[in-house]
This record gives structure tokens, C-alpha cells and sequence, in this order.
């Protein structure tokens, strides 16, 4: 098997075992997506993974369909986006089918619903691990501005109820006016 195709593989069973053992959706997935692809694989940076992150995020559909895409892309061209896609949908989409068949068993078990209650509770405290993990790579950058953005987008969002369409727009050109400056600055 040559380079390109033992990569594609990789790929694949990576997104495949992230997306069948993860549960919570895709703030759940990014740090398992970041602990394989910039940790153990090494095919991207931490701030390559945090780009990748904001555009997932900012994108229509799933973070985690959308990640698996940018990060498939990213590592295999269009055929690694193929291959992290089939590799990101075909667990939740045969789970779901299961579950589908035995809904009304699964919906009245009383340790089911237990289960799930209890997979709240650690999916809550995983979503509190990405947010920490990445504001503390915004504060490794020692700069000033994403962290004014993030206070503000945060207190415009859930203080004022700010439409969070207008706030990626918001910040998609303030980001694009500060690339801009950066730019400028180093030359």
C-alpha cells in the first residue's frame, strides 16, 4: 500500500473511531479530533487546528461534519474530505437507525434514560474542556483583540441576546481587518 493510501486509511479509521466513541456532538469531537490529528498524527498545528475549528464552527451544518471536511481536506485533498465524511456519518447514521427501530423500548427504559442523563453531565464537562483549551491558545498568542472579541461576542450572545448571525459577521470582519494589519506589519 503506498504513502498516499496507508494516509487515507489513517484517515478514515480515525474519523470513524472519533465519530462511533464520542458522544455529545461536535464540541465533543474537536479535542478528540485535536488529541489525534495534532497530537498523535502530527498532520497539523494547534493554531491550524484552532482556524480549522472557528471555520467548521462558523459554517452551516455540523461542527463535526464540518470539522472532519476542513481536517480531510486539509491532510488528503478532496479525497481525504471524502473519506473523513464517510468516516464522521456512517456511526451516527447506523446507531441512529438501531435506535430508530427500538425508539419506543429505549424511550420508557427507565436506565436508559439514566444512562443519557448521566452522558449529559460528561458531555457538559467536555464542552468546558474545548472552551478551556481554546482560550488558553488565544492566550499563548499574547494578543489583545481575540480576547476583547471573545468577552464581547460572549456577553453580546447570552446577556443581550444578540442574533449570533450578526456576530460571526461581526467578527469574521474584524478578524479579516486585523489578517489585514498583521499583514501590513510584517511586511
Amino acid at each position: 500500500m503506498d504513502t498516499k493510501a496507508r494516509r487515507l486509511l489513517t484517515l478514515f479509521l480515525s474519523t470513524l473511531e472519533i465519530s462511533a466513541f464520542t458522544f455529545g456532538g461536535g464540541y465533543v469531537i474537536i479535542p478528540l479530533m485535536r488529541k489525534t490529528f495534532v497530537g498523535k498524527l502530527r498532520w497539523i498545528d494547534d493554531s491550524e487546528m484552532l482556524d480549522l475549528t472557528a471555520i467548521a464552527q462558523s459554517s452551516p451544518g455540523p461542527i463535526a461534519v464540518n470539522a472532519a471536511i476542513l481536517i480531510g481536506y486539509r491532510t488528503g485533498g478532496i479525497p481525504g474530505a471524502l473519506i473523513s465524511i464517510a468516516g464522521a456519518v456512517l456511526p451516527p447514521l447506523v446507531i441512529i437507525s438501531v435506535i430508530s427501530l427500538f425508539y419506543q423500548a429505549f424511550r420508557s427504559n427507565k436506565y436508559v434514560s439514566l444512562v443519557m442523563t448521566g452522558m449529559s453531565a460528561g458531555v457538559a464537562a467536555v464542552v468546558i474542556d474545548v472552551v478551556i483549551s481554546m482560550c488558553q491558545d488565544i492566550l499563548k498568542a499574547k494578543r489583545l483583540l481575540p480576547v476583547i472579541m471573545l468577552v464581547t461576542v460572549f456577553v453580546l450572545s447570552a446577556f443581550f441576546s444578540v442574533n449570533v448571525i450578526f456576530l460571526i459577521i461581526a467578527a469574521g470582519i474584524v478578524g479579516y481587518l486585523d489578517f489585514i494589519v498583521q499583514r501590513r506589519k510584517k511586511g
